[in-house]
């Protein structure tokens, strides 16, 4: 018998010399496909904008048949155009939300070819601004895999189609006073509506992010003063399914008695994991978890607190005191990655404070890099408020709060 252990030191698999190998719950991945988080919806409207835009184009088309020296490699255009976004459109929907790599190469191959035709119908015409419509759809067409491609991967796509256009207006078409409006207004409709998509879906996306991070440590909240977080709980949860296992083989007599050197090693290995992740659930508080597990805070928070004062705290200051916290990092990001906040619990003062009764005073100082007075949002003193009483003063150009929290005697209890 014989224990395979993952990468974070965790019993994975349990493999008896009887029994197949029985494999225990895996942590499930917290990357989303393309399309969840509600980015579906996203990819749906913009689908809807570039179908309007579809019927715009077709109707400008048709009225200047006349015009065009030989409409065919136009109309061909078109054809392509609308079986390719309604074929992409259908199959991302099939296949799951996602667009394969293979289907997103066929989908800039036809918009290659749509563009190119469209040029070559209008090229006698010397005023692509004016007269191009297949062309300017089939490069806003992007917006069809807003939400099933890389974002950086659009940008480029849709860089390198407003740059193969410019060049064409640049060679074909002249840049008198008259008709610069035209092509100026063709290239904005051509590439912005990708770069604005782009730049939405990606703040969507890291608002929900946000949003689902918070959601996720809020349950800490209600959590006991000393208890192990929701990784550690998946841990028991996995070394609770393998001691079972091996107690199971024990007593049905599979594995046999008295067990041998290398069968009692992990057993003995086993029996030391749980009892550390039990110590590490009398140590670790309520705040400890909620840094630690939350991938925003963990990035910019530091928590102080050496006698556990931080699960004293009621539901309310609990709530109060993360979302103080929340607050003055939710500006965090990659151009402001130097805003830190320190978070230091404790000691408990040696003389009372006469206003509190027979609670206890848990000073709490919050000190911050990178955070401006002026830059703090003013809920953010009302969630200050419901812990305690606070006052804030300016240290090295950075905001400083101590707050004085009265906390239920745990020996009154």
């Amino acid at each position: 018998m014989s224990f395979l252990r993952g990468n974070d030191n965790t019993l994975d698999v349990l493999v008896t010399g009887k029994r197949a190998p029985l494999a225990l719950p895996q942590r499930q991945s917290t990357t989303p496909r393309r399309g969840t988080l509600g980015t579906a919806f996203i990819g749906i409207g913009a689908s809807l904008v570039v179908g309007i835009r579809a019927i715009y184009g077709f109707s400008w088309f048709l009225g200047q048949w006349n015009v065009y020296p030989n409409p065919v490699p136009a109309l061909m255009a078109w054809i392509l155009l609308i079986g390719i976004l309604v074929a992409t459109y259908i199959t991302s929907r099939i296949v799951g939300d996602h667009l394969p790599d293979w289907i997103f190469a066929l989908f800039l191959t036809a918009i290659a070819i749509v563009i190119a035709l469209d040029l070559a119908a209008i090229w006698e015409l010397h005023d692509i601004g004016r007269y191009a419509t297949a062309s300017l759809t089939a490069a806003m067409s992007l917006l069809v895999v807003l939400t099933l491609r890389g974002t950086t991967e659009l940008l480029i796509t849709s860089g390198a189609i407003g740059v193969a256009l410019a060049i064409a207006i640049l060679i074909n078409s002249p840049l008198t006073p008259e008709r610069l409006a035209p092509q100026i207004t063709s290239l904005a409709f051509a590439v912005l509506p990708v770069v604005i998509g782009v730049f939405l879906v990606r703040g969507f996306r890291r608002m929900i992010q946000v949003e689902l991070d918070r959601v996720l440590i809020q349950s800490t909240v209600s959590a006991p003063r000393f208890a192990v977080g929701m990784l550690a709980s998946e841990e028991l949860a996995r070394l609770d399914l393998a001691a079972e296992d091996l107690l199971d083989s024990v007593a049905s007599g599979r594995t046999p008695l008295p067990l041998r050197p290398k069968t009692a090693s992990v057993a003995a290995s086993l029996a030391t994991e749980l009892r550390l992740h039990l110590i590490e659930g009398r140590r670790e508080t309520w705040l400890y978890h909620a840094v630690t597990e939350s991938e925003m805070l963990g990035r910019a928070v530091t928590v102080t607190d050496k006698g556990g004062l931080a699960g004293l705290l009621d539901a309310n200051q609990r709530d109060g005191l993360l979302a103080a916290t929340w607050l003055l990092v939710s500006d965090t990001s990659k151009a402001n990655t130097g805003r830190t906040v320190q978070i230091v619990l404790g000691p408990i003062a040696a003389e009372r404070d006469p206003s509190a009764g027979r609670k206890l005073t848990v000073p709490i100082l919050i000190t911050t890099t990178g955070v401006t007075r002026n830059r703090v949002d003013p809920s953010t003193w009302d969630a200050m408020r419901r812990v305690g009483r606070y006052s804030d003063s300016t240290q090295n150009s950075s905001l400083r709060v101590d707050i004085e929290c009265f906390v239920d005697n745990p020996a009154d209890l």
